[in-house]
């Protein structure tokens, strides 16, 4: 496996919000581990949330010896939310925090990912795949066909999402299994690249660039060069 990441404040921002996370090596039971999370809330409520989150999660898998990795994935982050949730109703400063949170493991050619709210992930082969459902106003509205993708991009609800870590007493993640091929790529990224760079210009960079490092820089620099509008995070993951 190889792998890179790098979160960006953007242009419009004042804080970076989003935090990552990315391991090839093994990471207590897992034989890798990334993470992109993408916090909400005022001050450094979502600052604090997203860094929590990711780092409480990783600290639990840590810990865990044995069981399935999807039940020890969904163990960590109910542990998480939970945590999370106590901070916020104790402290006025991070009333109303949350944050997004999308991970994946790699065993042998299977992925294991689990995402709440918007931030993604997409598989790269032939073409680009998104593997996660967004927890969104607009992708309820997509469902319900009172939307189309183009409308949703722009729409002045696109970041208002349903679901998030920290938010509600029950979390309900999103599990998915995917089987993988050689040389395929995986992106995890938060809507701050989403929002700025379509699908078929980061499959275009992903084809371009081929490398993990040089993609990542690419697809950044692009968000930043359309606005910049948010924090931009992206990891960018390929079988040897």
């Amino acid at each position: 496996m190889r792998s890179y990441g790098i979160t960006d404040i953007g242009r419009n921002r004042n804080m970076n919000q989003d935090f990552i996370f990315y391991s090839d090596e093994p990471v207590g039971m897992f034989p890798n581990l990334y993470i992109v999370a993408d916090g909400m809330g005022g001050h450094k409520a979502g600052d604090y949330a997203s860094s929590f989150s990711v780092e409480r999660f990783v600290q639990f898998v840590r810990e865990k010896t044995d069981s399935h990795l999807v039940l020890v994935m969904r163990q960590a982050i109910e542990a998480v939310n939970e945590e999370l949730l106590e901070k916020s109703e104790s402290n006025d400063d991070y009333k109303g925090m949350g944050t997004t949170f999308v991970a994946a493991v790699i065993e042998d050619n299977t992925m294991y990912v689990m995402n709440i709210g918007d931030s993604r992930l997409y598989v790269a082969g032939n073409k680009l795949k998104q593997i996660t459902m967004d927890h969104s106003l607009v992708e309820e509205m997509i469902r319900s066909g009172g939307l189309n993708r183009d409308e949703a991009r722009n729409h002045p609800v696109k970041n208002v999402i349903t679901r998030a870590v920290g938010a509600q007493k029950t979390i309900m993640p999103d599990f998915f299994e995917v089987s993988l091929y050689q040389k395929e790529h995986i992106l995890l990224c938060s809507d701050g690249l989403t929002n700025m760079v379509d699908d078929d210009e980061i499959m275009e960079i992903i084809e371009e660039k081929k490398e993990v490092e040089p993609i990542v820089h690419k697809l950044i620099e692009r968000a930043n060069f359309y606005g910049g509008r948010d924090n931009i995070s992206a990891i960018v993951v390929m079988q040897d």
